[in-house]
């Protein structure tokens, strides 16, 4: 496991590390960006209430949708909503839950799902941090998890606020099913290698592939977003592990 990881802990002490009562992280990072235009604002008025997610109603996640879902999955940090929306989209049997700390990005999504009436029904936002639902869900809730492009903290001090680290991979694999996919992108190398390392040496997840692969080798369900494009960092990559039904060595 990576070196800030616990050793020699049975399942069940592994596996509830996310219990809402216990410490996590603190979200870093500005929650405001530019000013919201006055329909912005009217969609946070109007539609936001009837998508925000309820944390009470996470003990049984599937119940937390207008309309009946045979699977649930979580994005992580949803920039401007045109992955989760796709995803709503192509999969109308699947429950997303889309975690976003920027004001600006939920408005985005607002705004697409103001003429997506067919999705939004299975799409549920929570403005704030991903680790306040993942404490909340009950052991092997989700399909699927989705951790795409999160903000590098390229400087080495600041490496301990990067969303990938031991502690929430334990609380992600508690989430998710035996089989359950975890998927990662990052177009920052530094990112790339620190997460790598880190989930590879993790006994619940086991890489499905021999090497990360680009945009143009990736799944078809795995569509391209307009902040991939700009690769801002370098080239992006992207990995996807399984849950395993492992725990530790």
């Amino acid at each position: 496991m990576g070196e800030d990881g616990p050793r020699g802990r049975d399942q069940k002490s592994i596996l509830s590390e996310a219990h809402p009562q216990r410490r996590h992280q603190h979200l870093y990072g500005r929650r405001k960006g530019p000013g919201l235009s006055a329909h912005q604002k009217h969609l946070r008025e109007t539609l936001l209430p009837r998508l925000r997610l309820d944390l009470d109603r996470l003990t049984a996640p599937r119940g937390a949708f207008d309309e009946p879902v045979e699977d649930v999955w979580l994005e992580v940090g949803f920039g401007a909503g045109e992955h989760l929306l796709w995803q709503g989209e192509q999969h109308p049997n699947v429950g997303l839950i889309g975690a976003e700390p920027y004001e600006s990005g939920v408005a985005k999504l607002l705004s697409k799902l103001e003429t997506a009436a067919a999705a939004w029904p299975r799409i549920r936002v929570h403005e704030g941090d991903a680790r306040d639902i993942i404490a909340r869900l009950p052991d092997a809730s989700l399909g699927r998890a989705f951790v795409l492009f999160p903000d590098p903290w390229p400087k080495t001090r600041h490496h301990k606020r990067r969303f990938i680290q031991s502690d929430t991979l334990h609380a992600i694999a508690r989430i998710l099913k035996p089989g359950a996919e975890l998927r990662f992108a990052t177009d920052d190398p530094g990112y790339l290698g620190f997460a790598l390392e880190r989930l590879s040496a993790h006994p619940a997840f086991r890489w499905t592939a021999e090497a990360p692969f680009d945009w143009k080798t990736r799944p078809a369900d795995w569509p391209q977003t307009r902040y991939e494009a700009k690769e801002l960092h370098g080239a992006p990559a992207f990995l996807r592990f399984a849950r395993t039904d492992k725990v530790h060595p």
